[in-house]
Parts: C-alpha cells; structure tokens; sequence
C-alpha cells in the first residue's frame, strides 16, 4: 500500500469567494484525514490572484484544529526569505500545539517576482547564496545543535519541545538533492513542477545521503498532479482546466477556470505544443489507471511516498477525485 498525501496550493477557481474557498479547505483536509492520507502539506506563493496558501504556517494552526492524526506541513517554507530563528519558533509552537504532526518542507525559491521577493525581505539583498548556511542554522536552532563557537549558540528556539518536526527539502536538480543529503534531510522532488532531472537527482540524493538523527536512510516523497473521475472521458475534461490553468500561470492569472471559460479558449499551434508537453507532469484517468500511473512511478523513483495536488475545476471534482484515488489505493 502506498503513502499519500496531498499538497495544496488553496486555488481560487473562477466564480468562487475567498471566504468560501477557506471554508472548503477546511473541509478537505478533514475529508483527507477520513479517507487514509498521511499527510496534508501547503505551498507557499505570494502576489498571486488564485493561489491563496501565501503564509502556510497559519493554514496547519487552523487545520491542525480541525484534525487528530494526518500530519501537516509546508511544501514549503520559502527560507531565503526568513529569519531561521523565527522559522524555527513557528515550528516548535505548531509541534507543541500537534505532537508528532507537523513537518517541515522548505525552499529556496524566492517566492515569486524579484519586485515580491524584495517587498517580502523590505528591499534585502537575495539571500539565495547563503541557503545552504541558513538551512544548517534552523537545523540548528530546532534541534538545539549549532556549533559552540556559533555566535547565537546560547540563543534558544521557544518554546524547548522534546521533538523536532521532520526537515524535508523540496529539489529538483542535483545541487538540491547534495544539500538535503549531506544534512541527513528528507527529499521531496516535484515532479509536477519538472521531472526532467529526476535520474540523475535521486541517484545524487542517494548516494550521497548522510544519516541523521532525523532519518536513518534517504527519504523520498514526489509531488504529482493527479486528476482522476469516474471515467477516462470525464477525468480528461477536468484536466483541459487544468492545462488552462498553467497557461494562465504564465501570463499572470492563477484563477482556474471554468469549463465555459475553458470552452472558449482557442489554442495556437505553439499552446497546444506545450499543452502537451506539460501533461508529463500529470497523472489523469479513472482510479484505476491513477493507481498503475502510481506503481509505474514508484518504480520509476524507488519510493512509496506521494503527495498528489489537483488544481482542476472545481472544488467539489477536487474532493471527488482525492476520495476515488483513496477508495482505491488506500481502503483495501
């Protein structure tokens, strides 16, 4: 039996509140718990129109409410843009608030534009050069290990929890998979983002893994889009809002669209060629042909651990679509 979870953006769809896409959320996380998912992960954007997961840390509080066992995490926190220490607090509070639940995805993407990444640090310099040092000092200040001639040694995360929440890092190219190896930290690899380097990636991650007191042996979870309905017909029709989606994306509009917006769109030669070249990234069919897509995957990856993210319209055929995957794949 595999391990799923999801990860979620919070995507706005066109027509719907925000008020009202918080609300069904909510309830998406609960449905997730009840129907076996591991885990429920949110993103981090910001200055987007339609991808409402800007502060991740705020959606595990609430969620974390809301829910008893699935665990919850960030995919992930944008670190180059924070401070370690405060990263660190955050964390250890939402560990003393959901023992043994919370984990922590983070990255070194800047979050969005070069305009958004300088209002997000008040005009500071990228921090991007020095992601390596501030991944060991939040390492450091969870765990409470930073060197003892590091100048905040005596400075300690509070509140002092006993557990620490796991550290993925989310890559996609070698240099990502050397950094999480060498500090003994769990992989995500995003494959709904580019799996072209997936090989040389994962081999890098594994061979050069370091144990840790965190995970004794390298540690993968891949990130998928996975649309599925009743039929091949219909799961096809959600995904055309899908593939509509991503071309909004590049123009700057994260709304997803309606199947009457989609309806009307009339793609040119050079559109329907990445169209096409975008669905890579995508798992789409009935239950059943998610579930060998899935197998092939992990056999493809070595690895049991998922996330599945479905930005389709609309928030009900999200919630169908993660429940016919989990009656499959899950409730044996």
């Amino acid at each position: 039996m595999m391990r799923l979870g999801i990860l979620d953006q919070v995507p706005l769809h066109e027509g719907d509140t925000i008020e009202h896409t918080m609300i069904r959320t909510k309830r998406l996380v609960e449905a997730a718990e009840q129907l076996g998912y591991e885990r429920y992960w949110f993103a981090e954007h910001h200055n987007t129109n339609g991808l409402l997961s800007a502060t991740p840390e705020l959606f595990i509080a609430r969620m974390g409410s809301e829910t008893k066992t699935i665990k919850l995490g960030t995919g992930g926190v944008l670190l180059p843009q924070y401070r370690p220490l405060k990263v660190a607090e955050n964390f250890s509070t939402l560990e003393a608030f959901y023992p043994g639940r919370i984990e922590l995805g983070i990255g070194s993407s800047p979050g969005g534009s070069e305009r958004t990444r300088r209002a997000l640090t008040d005009g500071e310099a990228n921090k991007y050069p020095e992601f390596p040092r501030l991944m060991d000092e939040l390492n450091g200040f969870l765990s409470d290990s930073l060197s003892a001639k590091h100048p905040f040694r005596i400075v300690k995360t509070t509140p002092r929890v006993t557990r620490t929440a796991p550290l993925y890092l989310l890559g996609l190219s070698p240099h990502s998979a050397r950094l999480a190896a060498e500090r003994g930290m769990g992989l995500v690899f995003g494959h709904f983002i580019n799996p072209d380097r997936w090989d040389e990636t994962l081999r890098t991650y594994r061979e050069q893994f370091i144990p840790s007191a965190q995970f004794k042996e390298p540690t993968v979870i891949v990130c998928v889009f996975a649309i599925c309905a009743e039929t091949t017909t219909e799961a096809e029709q959600l995904a055309t809002t899908q593939d509509a989606w991503i071309q909004g994306i590049r123009l700057g509009n994260s709304i997803v669209p309606s199947f009457d917006t989609v309806g009307t769109k009339e793609w040119n030669p050079e559109q329907l060629k990445r169209i096409q070249h975008d669905r890579r990234r995508t798992i789409v069919g009935t239950a059943t042909e998610v579930e060998a897509a899935l197998e092939q995957l992990a056999t493809r990856y070595g690895t049991d651990q998922f996330l599945l993210i479905n930005n389709a319209y609309d928030q009900d055929n999200r919630l169908e679509s993660y429940r016919l995957i989990a009656e499959q794949m899950l409730q044996h």
